[in-house]
């Protein structure tokens, strides 16, 4: 378990294809993801509104980049927050491939 930067405490679990971020127990926020071979393909991170400021969605992602690490696989940020997130974690840098045209319009169809 993790706390956010009010203090509150975080968990983030995973299942079927999002990880999922609660604070005190209440879910707050998801990233989705898709496998796509030897890569994660995430293409959709929202945390709501009203936890903004917290670093939650920081929280729920390095968790979920964690993960991918953990099972073999590269990372592809579709979703800007999580180019943001790694922006901020260079250690994933090298199981990180680049977003394609072919990728981007695979992953419109999940």
């Amino acid at each position: 378990m993790t706390t956010d930067k009010t203090g509150a405490e975080t968990t983030v679990t995973a299942e079927d294809r999002t990880y999922t971020i609660a604070v005190d127990g209440q879910k707050v926020g998801h990233a989705d993801f898709a496998d796509r071979g030897d890569q994660r393909v995430f293409y959709h991170t929202v945390v709501d509104p009203a936890f903004g400021g917290r670093g939650l969605a920081s929280i729920l992602l390095k968790e979920a980049l964690d993960n991918a690490r953990d099972a073999g696989k590269r990372i592809v940020p579709v979703c800007s927050m999580v180019e943001t997130v790694l922006t901020k974690h260079p250690e994933f840098k090298d199981i990180t491939d680049p977003v394609t045209p072919e990728i981007v319009a695979w992953s419109q169809t999940l």
